[in-house]
C-alpha cells in the first residue's frame, strides 16, 4: 500500500471516527477540533493534487473556508475565498447563482475579479459536495476569467451521477454511503 493510500485510510477512520448526526444533520466540525484528525485529512485531500501544477486551491464559506485554507497551506499555493452574497467582500467581484442545494435554497457566490487569471490552474476544496449546485457555480465563477477549475476534493462525496459528469473529477475521503445509517441523506 503506498504511503498515499495509507493517509487516506487514515483520514477515512478520523472522519468516521468522529461523524455524527445531531438533529438530523450532518456534524463534521469534530474532525477539526482534533489535530491529528484535521492534519491527516488535509493530507488526504492534498494528496491528488500534489504533481498537478495547481497553483491556488477555491473554497466557499465557512467550512471551505477551513479546510481549503489548510490544503493551500500544505500544497504551498494561495487561497481564493469565494463568498456568500452579504458578506464583506471589496472589490470588484463576479456573481453567480446557484441551483437549489439539498435543501432547495439557492445562494449568489462571490469572487473577487483579480483573484485569478487565466494562468491559474485550480481545486476546489470544501467539506461536503451533495447536489453539485455550489461547485458548479464556482466552475462557472473561474470561467467566466478563463480559469479551469481541475477538480473537487472533499470530506464527503454525495453526489449524484447525473450531476458528476458536468464536473472536473472529484477527490474524497468518504462517499455519503459509507456514513453510519442513521440518517443516510441530509
Amino acid at each position: 500500500m503506498s504511503d498515499t493510500d495509507l493517509v487516506r485510510t487514515d483520514a477515512r477512520a478520523q472522519v468516521l471516527g468522529r461523524f455524527r448526526w445531531i438533529d438530523g444533520h450532518a456534524d463534521v466540525w469534530h474532525v477539526f477540533r482534533d489535530p491529528i484528525a484535521f492534519r491527516t485529512v488535509v493530507q488526504a485531500l492534498a494528496d491528488p493534487y500534489r504533481a498537478v501544477g495547481v497553483t491556488a486551491i477555491a473554497g466557499v464559506e465557512s467550512r471551505g473556508f477551513l479546510l481549503g485554507g489548510a490544503v493551500a497551506m500544505e500544497l504551498g499555493v494561495g487561497f481564493v475565498a469565494i463568498r456568500k452574497a452579504g458578506a464583506l467582500f471589496p472589490g470588484r467581484k463576479i456573481h453567480h447563482r446557484t441551483e437549489p442545494d439539498y435543501r432547495g435554497n439557492r445562494s449568489e457566490l462571490l469572487l473577487q475579479e483579480d483573484s485569478v487569471s487565466k494562468n491559474d490552474r485550480v481545486i476546489l476544496v470544501d467539506d461536503w459536495v451533495e447536489t453539485g449546485s455550489q461547485a458548479q457555480a464556482v466552475q462557472a465563477l473561474l470561467a467566466a476569467r478563463g480559469t479551469p477549475l481541475l477538480g473537487i476534493s472533499v470530506l464527503v462525496d454525495g453526489l449524484p451521477e447525473t450531476r458528476r459528469s458536468t464536473l472536473p473529477p472529484v477527490h474524497s475521503v468518504i462517499r455519503v454511503s459509507d456514513l453510519p445509517t442513521e440518517l443516510a441523506t441530509r
